[in-house]
């Protein structure tokens, strides 16, 4: 349970090499990770060299960890090989829609949190990059993705340089809901945002984006509804693009 709960995010890594065979033994373990139909519906890129990152950076709006990190893993969901298997098994496959895309996509999430606690217990740090679904036509180029094959998330992997920050939490019973769905009262979000609001680098988050609360640098600056918007066009764009046809 300390694992869990003392968990940090690495951003910073040394110049040590991450073993190929631990890695590939830590990708192995990592694909019995629970899986819709046992159909194992992902596929993960391994980008090792220099020039691999660099060219992947941008499409991670440059974040130091692409190219200071060991072994870039980009997570994708995967439809292509499963209806191979099907078409060269006289099989007739219908997986070009919404939730056949879904149901790979968390697949491919399952497959990588499993790899990244793996990879954190062997003394690893990971870092996950959630510009992946921002930028995914970039990194399906970089990457010559064929159709069906879609990046969800990755993973910069390394081992830790320094001590990482330790991530705060809401408190647990704002996450639990017992038999039914209760919703919150105006008090009770208050409370439960009390600790995060009160933290020096949240309060430093708010004065240097001159702002009146933390809510507010997440709306206005971080996550806006512009880039909200953006994203998710070129994104449901992408997916249709790779074969996945989405209801109207």
């Amino acid at each position: 349970m300390d694992y869990f709960s003392t968990r940090r995010t690495v951003r910073k890594y040394s110049d040590k090499v991450v073993d190929e065979t631990l890695l590939k033994e830590m990708l192995e373990a990592a694909a019995h990770a629970p899986t819709t139909g046992n159909m194992q519906l992902y596929s993960v890129i391994v980008t090792r060299t220099d020039e691999g990152k660099r060219l992947l950076s941008p499409c991670h709006f440059n974040q130091p960890s692409v190219e200071g990190c060991s072994v870039v893993l980009t997570f994708c969901a995967d439809f292509n090989r499963f209806e191979r298997w099907c078409l060269v098994s006289d099989a007739v496959p219908g997986y070009g829609n919404f939730q056949s895309f879904v149901t790979a996509l968390l697949d491919t999430a399952l497959f990588a949190q499993q790899f990244c606690t793996i990879a954190e217990m062997n003394g690893l740090g990971c870092c996950y990059l959630g510009t992946t679904t921002y930028n995914a036509p970039q990194i399906a180029k970089v990457l010559e993705l064929p159709s069906r094959v879609v990046p969800v998330t990755t993973l910069t992997v390394g081992y830790p340089s320094g001590d990482a920050p330790l991530s705060d939490r809401l408190p647990v019973e704002g996450i639990i809901h017992a038999e039914k769905y209760a919703d919150y009262t105006d008090d009770d979000i208050r409370r439960l945002y009390a600790e995060k609001e009160a933290r020096e680098d949240s309060r430093k988050y708010v004065q240097e984006n001159n702002k009146k609360s933390l809510a507010q640098v997440f709306t206005d600056v971080r996550y806006t509804k512009e880039a909200n918007e953006h994203f998710s066009r070129l994104y449901l764009d992408f997916i249709s693009d790779m074969g996945f046809v989405m209801p109207e």
